[in-house]
């Protein structure tokens, strides 16, 4: 077998006749590589939670209306905008990235998510200028979605590239604990500041301090991700194409991948990434934010303890993501990824019973048992999509499926349930709703194929130095 000497960045070796090309990766880069996707994440979910935890006094920033449930829905309406426009983030950067590299990318999504939640806490009031303030907080958010269409599918690839094959699983965890990580800062510090600051205060000037950390968050992340290297996968595939002479504008650009290429291509692959994504983003929007809403408008639960139990609830999951990670490495994604499907087809109700009990008790033990199996998802896809894809489309097919996906189930889960609710005034519709998602899921993971311990689609073998 060929071997490679340890640099400060990844090796690759010409493969010599009868051997396999192996890259040898370094520990200090892949730590770097994984920080830096992380905060990205991190940085996104710190503004979600700032968003849905202030979005009462957001409404009476820069919707001023008699009616509080207006104002509360034209917030959420502002928020949900910006599922609208990921997929079309997705459909541009997700192809740049398979074109001008992963890196580049990354450090523009950063860029765009750390300005549009900067300008968040810039604009005037609806007060001080009218229909005006509501426009611009719109346009902030389409910002912020469009960055975030090419952000999971960049990073969650940016780290499976770099990480050693028998280690992709833990270092993969790792960007889910930042997502977890970012949320609880962003709702912990909107409980603090409500709690420390006088309501007119918070009104007047306080709800802008959340959104104004974000530009030095952004400064620290785009620092991280400019320091970085390309990963080895995509500096390989450039290679090969400077040594065919197929390249784009520059020696390390590769020519544009059609789109046809990318999804047609790419279909089966495709399917499973979207049941996939489907399964792990409905529960996950489920628990995290839709249950806050449950538990006080369905069941009458004080809003403030409803919100520290999920706050709770992600701590745990915190402190378990890096163990199933490195489980997935062990068991493989297959098996970790149908235990949470079943859990949550046969546990559902189970969990919601005990929820509408009211018991602070009966309340944490429901929520927890749905944040451990959430974690069988968070601990494994980060891994588990970017296997699904060859080197070549990987970030591309990635992000449409993966956006597709969240635009259609995840981000709608709040508003289908609440409607189901509605309509049928069955409150048990949340288990029934989960329930669905993990019967797709488990077909998609009957169909997907192990990856755990093995290369990715499309590149050399990764190996941790000896």
């Amino acid at each position: 077998m060929a071997t490679a000497e340890i640099t400060p960045a990844p090796v690759r070796e010409a493969p010599s006749p009868g051997s396999a090309d192996v890259t040898v990766t370094d520990p200090a880069l892949v730590r770097r590589a994984v920080k830096a996707a992380a905060l990205g994440n991190a940085m996104e979910w710190f503004d979600f939670g700032v968003y849905s935890y202030i979005a009462v006094t957001l409404g009476k920033v820069f919707f001023p209306s008699g009616s509080p449930t207006v104002q509360l829905l034209s917030t959420f309406g502002a928020f949900a905008a910006a599922f609208l426009v990921r997929p079309l983030g997705g459909l541009v950067f997700g192809p740049l990235g398979d074109r001008v590299g992963r890196q580049k990318i990354l450090a523009l999504t950063m860029i765009m998510m750390a300005a549009g939640t900067f300008a968040i806490g810039l604009i005037p009031s609806y007060g001080s200028i009218g229909v005006g303030a509501p426009l611009l907080l719109l346009a902030a958010r389409l910002v912020q979605g469009f960055s975030t269409g090419g952000e999971y599918a960049g990073a969650s690839t940016f780290i499976a590239e770099y990480a050693p094959d028998k280690r992709r699983g833990f270092l993969g965890s790792w960007l889910e604990f930042g997502t977890l990580a970012g949320y609880i800062g962003g709702a912990g510090l909107v409980t603090l500041m409500t709690a420390l600051l006088s309501s007119d205060d918070l009104l007047s000037w306080g709800w802008r301090i959340p959104f104004l950390i974000a530009g030095p968050m952004g400064i620290v992340g785009l620092y991280l991700r400019m320091r970085l290297e390309e990963t080895p996968a995509f500096a390989a595939e450039a290679g090969k194409a400077e040594n065919t002479g197929n390249t784009g504008k520059s020696g390390t650009e590769r020519p544009k991948v059609p789109l046809r290429e990318m999804v047609a291509g790419q279909w089966r692959a495709l399917l499973l990434c979207v049941g996939l994504v489907l399964v792990f983003n409905v529960t996950d929007y489920m628990l995290l934010s839709y249950m806050p809403s449950y538990l006080t408008s369905e069941l009458k639960y004080d809003e403030t303890h409803g919100l520290l139990v999920v706050l709770a609830v992600m701590a745990l999951m915190m402190v378990v993501q890096p163990f199933a990670g490195a489980l997935t490495d062990r068991v493989g994604r297959r098996p970790v990824i149908a235990a949470g499907c079943a859990g949550f087809l046969f546990l559902s109700v189970p969990a919601l019973l005990l929820i509408r009990q009211g018991s602070l008790l009966a309340i944490g033990l429901g929520m927890g048992a749905l944040g451990l199996l959430l974690v069988c998802f968070t601990a494994s896809m980060p891994s588990a999509l970017p296997a699904l894809f060859p080197t070549r489309v990987r970030y591309g097919s990635l992000s449409i499926g993966f956006n597709v996906s969240v635009s259609l189930f995840g981000g709608t889960t709040p508003l289908v349930v609440t409607a189901l609710i509605g309509a049928t005034g069955n409150l048990m519709m949340p288990a029934y709703y989960m329930m669905a998602a993990a019967v797709i899921g488990g077909f998609a993971v009957w169909r997907m194929t192990e990856s755990a311990g093995r290369p990715l689609p499309g590149s050399a073998p990764s190996v941790a130095p000896r």
